[in-house]
Parts: structure tokens; sequence; C-alpha cells
């Protein structure tokens, strides 16, 4: 079973640029799909990018233009480049299996100021 840690989160203001890592461990890891998802306070987390094992990009209609989704599975890795961040963006980030498992790690919090 693949564990996921993210990374790379913090305070910036709006139009900034964030970049999200989320490290893997497990054997399986390459064969994933791998989202990105966000929850904002008093909102119900949502799917916010995925990638496929080849690299093939989804994203949610409200980042579209502004975020990119990448992985390397050398480096057993998924990242999220959020560029031209907006005070909507805040929100605690996670990673998981696109579906998502049932366990979910700790996130890390990004918030934009306006």
């Amino acid at each position: 079973q693949v564990q996921l840690v993210e990374s790379g989160g913090g305070l910036v203001q709006a139009g900034g640029s964030l970049r999200l890592s989320c490290a893997a461990s497990g054997s399986t890891f390459s064969i994933n799909v791998i989202g990105w998802y966000r929850q904002a306070p008093g909102k119900q987390r949502e799917l916010v990018a995925r990638i496929s094992s080849r690299g093939n990009t989804n994203y949610a209609d409200s980042v579209k233009g502004r975020f990119t989704i990448s992985r390397d599975n050398a480096k057993n890795a998924v990242y999220l480049q959020m560029n031209s961040l907006k005070p909507d963006d805040t929100a605690v980030y996670y990673c998981n299996n696109f579906p998502a498992l049932a366990s979910w790690g700790q996130g890390t919090q990004v918030t934009v100021s306006s």
C-alpha cells in the first residue's frame, strides 16, 4: 500500500505561487493515479487535480490554467505547482490515490492573503 506525505504549504499573497510536494512510499506508486485534494474551512474536500501513471492530467475548473500537477516516478513524488493564487485557494491540501483511499495524511496548509 502507498503512503503519502504532503509538504510545501505556507502563507502567500494573492497572485503568488507555491509548489506542493507529495512524497510516496510503496512499490505500487508508479502505477497509481494520484490526486491533489483540498478542504477549505466549512467546506467538503474536493479534488483539485489528478495525474495518471503515464502523466495524463485532469483539473478542476477552478484551477485550470493556474495549477499544474506533475510526477516523478523515479523519486516516488507528485507535485502541484500553484500560480496566480487567490484567497479562495486557501485550504488544507492533501494528496491521495484517485479514487481516494479511506486513510488521509495530515495535509499541508495553504493560506492566500488578499
